[in-house]
């Protein structure tokens, strides 16, 4: 007897549904085709374990499984419950009249018990969109997926449930949340808050200008002069994520397991901050079935890079592509995938390989020919791409035993939210551009005009300081985001003044 029963393949943040025939015939033997992975072909033995445990058992017969269509790589083992249901059902053992109507996935336990899944919320898109009625799955997953409208999603704990549901008639509830008010409910404000910083006020200032135009900035400075504090506390003064960013981002999450269990859509907004051994394709993404890297797992949050030139040169070099097309292409002889990647890159670096630099006073001090080396691992084009870059200095003893409270999150995010809504009017009418960050080169003429005083001030500037045409336009981005925190029309020399205070590695004596 043949049977239909419907699962899906994730590929990069889309997902395709399969259909897994399964036949049961005359003979013996087990014979599955399709395209498996290990992992699937292994799945006969758990299969077989499981149903056994709940009191069923895999046929004495010869059983055929082809997984539609053929020529699409599926890996994993979250096809245990599609087959075993498949075969439960080919062999009579229950009646499931209704089997075309579900999308079936989870891994089986020996027991019966039912590990999660990854991928849970693009196939409940997927499974919405063609049609299903239902989508059953691991309950630890069942709150992700509930996150789509217009499908029933049911929860299972294991696989007898779901054989209950079909030859018996005991209805699995199905998990319904509210998606709006269960994401407003989790925008809470997150644990770190810039009223814990002591001093540092034109560091603050610079953190607000890179938050409300979504600009990427490095921070050198000498160790302890709170650089790390202050990127953790980066994402507090970020705007509030939107409903379609937090689904966009939770997609990205599922796809590699990373949503945390019983949760639905992601509030608050990624902050990933990868050690300085990773390698170029955990960074970026990739392997030999691509999977999203660091940099697609901060989509619509922050990326930290902490001591940036000890991270391997190859590594920040696959970086610039992203940084400028804010998505990542991972080919491959058989196919491509593309995973969004628009984050805001947030560096920070010790001005020399001791920590100390110029100064006499310093316990360490570093050769020219290592400072050289050092500071080679970064490299050009990378720092054109960083539109801001400053100097953190040490917090004097007076500003660190002040009890005085510092400004908070709450009140620098208000300002940053209120110059995003005034970008978020300026570019309505774009499809890709949000915010001053993601500005191109004709947008920036259009929207950064300059008077004769600030173009002059800009000419200067450019050639003492040998500016490249990229670092021209993103002098000007940072203007436009400065004269937005001021509710300005226009940009003035006030503004480019003070966006040009804000390239300190293009000064003399930084980086050779």
């Amino acid at each position: 007897m043949l049977k239909k029963v419907f699962a899906s393949a994730v590929f990069g943040v889309e997902a395709s549904t399969v259909t897994v025939e399964v036949n049961v015939d005359r003979g013996i033997g087990y014979h599955l085709v399709g395209l498996p992975d290990n992992a699937i072909k292994e799945s006969n033995y758990r299969i077989a374990a499981a149903l056994q445990n709940n009191n069923y058992r895999i046929p004495g017969k010869k059983i055929t499984i082809n997984m539609a269509p053929a020529d699409l790589r599926k890996e994993g083992s979250a096809y245990d419950l599609t087959l075993a249901i498949g075969i439960l059902a080919a062999s009579d053992q229950i009646k499931a009249e209704d089997l075309d109507d579900y999308l079936i996935m989870g891994e089986l336990s020996l027991d019966g018990s039912l590990q999660p899944i990854k991928g849970a919320l693009p196939i409940a898109v997927k499974a919405r969109e063609e049609g299903f009625k239902g989508f059953i799955l691991p309950k630890q997953n069942a709150k992700e997926a509930a996150i789509v409208n217009d499908l029933k999603v049911y929860g299972i704990d294991n696989i007898t449930e779901v054989i209950n549901h079909f030859d018996k008639g005991k209805l699995i509830e199905p998990t319904i949340i509210n998606t709006r008010e269960e994401f407003y409910k989790n925008l809470d404000f997150p644990e770190f808050d810039f009223a814990d910083v002591k001093g540092q006020e034109s560091i603050k200032r610079c953190m607000e200008i890179a938050a409300a135009g979504g600009h990427n900035i490095i921070l050198i400075g000498p160790p302890g002069s709170g650089k790390t504090m202050l990127a953790k506390r980066l994402p507090s003064i970020l705007p509030p994520m939107t409903l379609h960013e937090a689904l966009e981002t939770t997609k990205i999450h599922s796809v590699v397991g990373r949503v945390k269990d019983n949760t639905g859509l992601m509030a608050q907004r990624p902050f990933r901050s990868p050690h300085h051994t990773i390698s170029d394709v955990a960074l970026v993404g990739g392997g030999t079935y691509p999977q999203p890297g660091e940099i697609s797992l901060s989509h619509n949050g922050v990326l930290f890079l902490d001591e940036l030139p000890e991270f391997k040169r190859s590594v920040l070099e696959v970086m610039r592509q992203p940084l400028e097309d804010r998505e990542v292409t991972i080919s491959r002889a058989k196919f491509t995938v593309t995973y969004p990647s628009s984050f805001m890159l947030v560096a920070s670096m010790n001005p020399s390989p001791g920590g100390y630099f110029n100064d006499p006073n310093a316990p360490v001090t570093s050769s020219p020919a290592e400072m050289q080396r050092y500071l080679s691992k970064i490299s050009g084009p990378l720092l054109d791409r960083i539109d801001i870059h400053i100097e953190v200095t040490p917090v004097p003893f007076e500003k660190l035993s002040d009890d005085r409270n510092g400004e908070t999150s709450v009140e620098i995010r208000k300002r940053v939210t209120d110059a995003r809504e005034l970008q978020t009017q300026r570019f309505k009418d774009l499809e890709n551009v949000h915010y001053n960050a993601q500005m191109n080169t004709k947008q920036i003429r259009e929207h950064c005009k300059l008077d004769e005083q600030s173009l002059q001030l800009l000419k200067s500037a450019m050639a003492r300081l040998n500016l490249s045409a990229r670092a021209y336009d993103r002098i000007l981005k940072v203007a436009r985001t400065i004269a937005d925190l001021e509710y300005s029309e226009k940009v003035s020399g006030n503004h480019i003044s003070e966006a040009i205070q804000y390239r300190s590695l293009d000064r003399e004596g930084w980086l050779g």
